[in-house]
């Protein structure tokens, strides 16, 4: 039996694919377009498993799109700026684009060793000035429209990184990338103004029911976070005898309020702290650690109170004590609340810290007035209202609409609506990213760059030897002159932030050679992206900014789409068990199993406990090299495994069985249809009018496989696919070649195999093709047509057993009586001898399918 040589044939094909330049893409009219695109990589230096699962799935659609005759678009970048590379220059003593650049061409050579379909010669690299003047000219167009702004505001800041995060890159009060405890700071920062777009980005997430993940579509709109509520005009007494703003989505529950806040950073506060030491150090206090709601629901509740009090709207004779605290929200509504214990945790948690009256306003179903109260846990669910008065007897909703009416009776309150989303400041404090093609002039303020003076370039020579932002420090590149005045100007040394890049580069891969951002031909023709990859940690980060964005360079008159991406696969993690012993966790490759079958270390003979199956990662040295497993079974094999196991969206687990049984069936098939069992007839020979039995049946499936395999891979079920054809290619494998019509049947089932194959292992059915004796490459060969009219035939395969074993199979009429079908099963030749002398106990019929004989 000869072996697959996968080395040769795989390097083979990947070099035929470039040299015929087959993935190239370009305008075409005459074809229905299709735009695949995976989110493109961070070069790190080398490709993960998630890389080759992420990359492979996009492989697998534009190669079956191409095949079902579309125009296809499968570009591929790099997003190179960002911190890691300035980490990593600084601990190497290398400059950021060297390294950058490194990491490029190795992970290029890996992605090309995998096989994908990608238009190379559109491959953009972020870092380049080529892709960011482009950037450059898009943010000075956001300054004119006024998409863009520059402020001094309270920013979340990373102690470690030493630069300003977004809002969306805190994650439970910790920097998204570092991990450390983020800090608030006041900085001058540039802004884009996302909320304008805050109602149209929620609404629009309706239009993409069924087309992305309902947990995406939930995450950003819980981000978004509209709430429907009442803005409240308190007056102050006291030191300060001015009104208070609160914004509140229950009202409701007024007449259980026992106290209002404040956030640390409120003009009130402020006020308030200019002449008191110990409340500016309580605000200090609030501002070491970021607020968030995640940190509100975590972390210890604090709370100042000052003499002012806020006099209740609807009872004269009840003043409110006011406190600043962090559990309010300086971004969200007003940066002030009333606080009713009775129906919220946070306050219910603040009241009884300061014990504070709690006054249980809504009266659960069932319950009784005399003898209800509110323990340790809030009321928020539905009821009845007391204690309220003129609210008496309403359910929540009514009396919400009732208090409402009055408060703008009164003119103490107004229908107001409230979004979570904040501005995306986009200033970020280091060197290896994009720099904001703005000045500071003394005597004009912030000026933009000339866009004739486009692109301002990243100095090369560079000084990282202090902390902080080297551009501040940097001897010439930081002067320049003010294009109004002519006088001395300081260029602008924050640098954008990189998810700035991922919003708009779908939209440059349309055209990358363009003078101008995006050529609107190009444009209009490939946008939106049809089908993007990615995972579900860019839920927030990446896609809304995209969505965002490409509203954005609409209304700048770039682009005549709102929405980027048409559907949206996220995919799941690739996950492997995890090994501890030693005191650390240990790589697969360290272990093996002693003469007791116990899992021990390699080096040392230590013990050694097998922990749970987690996502891969280098902390938990639980990952397994693409280029190790390639190299040792191929690509195809790789992107065999990785799409057999679980549908996208679900996790992958890892594990050296699955990579086996893909490497069998690779070397399988390369024998079936190398090293034929019958000689197979010439490619021109038409189909024989005469068919035996089995091969009637065989070229059936053949068609019945092709409807159901177009219809997983539609659907994204590619491993339900991969185990359809798998189980054809069975079948097809058992043709004896002696009946009527089986040799044209073998061939045409070895093409039709290799056909479906070839986009989930294309090197090997490339190969495979070519010894059927084709010379046009399968590249090109048009997806498989399913005959419908055999599929929807009168007949059922009636499977043949003998104790639960194969034993044949005949064709017969659907619905054919239970009697009938034993008589015609019974005399099949296999049967006839197998049955010889046996005595038949019993048989089992399962109508249309199978018939069973127990002997």
């Amino acid at each position: 039996m000869t072996r697959y040589n996968f080395k040769v044939i795989e390097e083979k094909w990947q070099s035929k694919w470039s040299q015929c330049r087959y993935f190239e893409a370009n305008i075409n009219l005459s074809k229905p377009k299709f735009y695949i695109l995976e989110m493109f990589p961070y070069p790190s230096g080398n490709i993960h498993m998630g890389h080759v699962r992420n990359y492979t799935l996009g492989d697998v659609l534009a190669r079956y799109k191409i095949a079902r005759g579309f125009n296809v678009l499968h570009p591929i970048g790099w997003d190179a700026f960002g911190l890691p590379a300035e980490n990593a220059a600084i601990e190497r003593g290398i400059h950021p684009y060297d390294w950058t650049k490194n990491n490029i061409t190795n992970m290029r050579k890996s992605l090309k060793s995998m096989g994908m379909s990608y238009d190379w010669n559109r491959e953009i690299v972020t870092c380049d000035s080529s892709y960011y003047r482009h950037e450059q000219k898009i943010f000075l167009d956001f300054v004119k429209a006024g998409l863009a702004y520059h402020k001094e505001s309270w920013v979340n800041w990373d102690p470690v990184e030493k630069t300003v995060l977004a809002n969306e890159q805190v994650i439970n009060g910790a920097g998204w990338r570092s991990g450390a405890v983020v800090e608030k700071r006041k900085l001058k920062q540039w802004f884009l103004k996302i909320t304008d777009y805050a109602e149209d980005l929620l609404d629009t997430l309706k239009n993409m029911e069924n087309l992305w993940p309902d947990k995406i579509r939930l995450m950003q709109q819980n981000w978004i976070g509209r709430s429907d509520g009442v803005l409240i005009s308190f007056q102050l007494t006291g030191e300060v005898r001015e009104k208070l703003d609160v914004f509140t989505t229950r009202p409701d529950t007024l007449f259980g309020a026992s106290f209002c806040a404040i956030s640390a950073n409120h003009t009130l506060a402020y006020k308030l702290a200019e002449t008191n030491k110990t409340l500016q150090t309580f605000i200090a206090k609030c501002n070491r650690t970021c607020t968030s709601e995640v940190n509100i629901d975590t972390s210890e509740i604090n709370g100042y109170r000052t003499a002012i009090k806020a006099k209740h709207p609807f009872l004269p004779d009840k003043n409110l004590p006011v406190y600043i605290s962090n559990l309010v929200l300086a971004e969200y509504g007003t940066g002030a609340i009333f606080g009713c214990p009775s129906s919220n945790q946070r306050d219910l948690d603040f009241a009884r810290k300061y014990n504070l009256p709690v006054i249980p306003v809504v009266l659960p179903p069932k319950e009784n007035e005399a003898t209800f109260s509110v323990g340790c846990k809030a009321y928020t669910g539905p009821g009845t209202m007391y204690n309220s008065d003129f609210l008496n007897g309403m359910d929540v909703q009514t009396a919400k609409s009732a208090i409402i009416e009055r408060l703008e009776k009164c003119g103490i309150g107004k229908r107001s609506i409230t979004w979570r989303l904040r501005d995306w400041g986009v200033s970020r404090q280091r060197y290896w990213g994009c720099p904001i093609p703005m000045i500071h002039c003394k005597s004009c303020g912030a000026v933009a760059v000339p866009e004739d003076q486009l692109p301002i370039k990243l100095p090369m020579d560079i000084d990282f030897s202090s902390p902080g932002n080297p551009l501040d420090r940097h001897p010439t590149w930081k002067y320049t002159i003010c294009s109004l005045c002519g006088n001395n100007a300081i260029r602008e040394t924050d640098t954008l932030d990189t998810f700035f890049e991922s919003s708009w580069y779908f939209a440059r891969l349309t055209d990358v050679n363009s003078d101008i951002p995006f050529e609107h031909k190009s444009a209009n023709y490939w946008l939106p992206v049809d089908q993007y990859i990615g995972g579900v940690e860019h839920a927030i980060l990446h896609l809304l900014y995209a969505r965002f964005f490409t509203r954005a360079l609409r209304d700048c008159g770039y682009l005549s789409i709102k929405e980027p991406f048409s559907q949206l696969i996220t995919q799941g993690m690739v996950c492997h068990k995890t090994y501890w012993g030693g005191n650390r966790w240990l790589y697969p490759e360290e272990i093996t199993t002693n003469a007791s079958n116990r899992l021990i270390t390699i080096e040392g003979n230590e013990p050694v406990i097998a922990g749970r199956i987690e996502k891969m990662s280098k902390s938990k040295r639980n990952t397994v090299v693409p280029e190790t497993i390639i190299s040792q079974y191929g690509a195809d094999t790789v992107r065999l495994f990785i799409l057999s196991d679980n549908p996208p969206e679900r996790d992958l687990e890892w594990n050296e069985k699955g990579i086996d049984s893909a490497w069998r069936y690779i070397n399988r098939l390369w024998r079936e249809i190398t090293e034929y069992k019958i000689n197979l007839i010439s490619i021109k020979t038409i189909k024989p009018s005469v068919l035996s039995s089995e091969a009637k049946s065989i070229y059936r499936e053949c068609h019945r496989t092709i409807v159901s395999v177009t219809d997983n891979i539609e659907k994204y079920r590619f491993n339900s696919a991969i185990a359809q054809i798998r189980e054809l290619s069975n079948r097809i494998f058992t043709l004896s070649g002696k009946g009527e019509g089986e040799a044209w049947t073998l061939r045409f089932g070895f093409e039709t195999l290799i056909k479906m194959m070839a986009p989930i292992i294309p090197h090997i059915c490339e190969e495979l093709w070519l010894k059927l004796g084709y010379r046009d490459m399968l590249a090109n060969v048009p997806w498989p047509e399913a005959d419908v009219s055999l599929i929807e035939s009168k007949t059922v395969t009636i499977v043949i057993q003998i104790n639960g074993k194969l034993r044949g199979r005949i064709e017969t009429e659907k619905n054919t009586l239970e009697e009938e079908i034993i008589a015609q099963t019974s005399k099949h030749p296999s049967m006839l001898k197998l049955l010889e002398g046996k005595t038949i106990r019993k048989i089992i019929v399962v109508p249309n399918k199978v018939v069973n004989f127990v002997i």
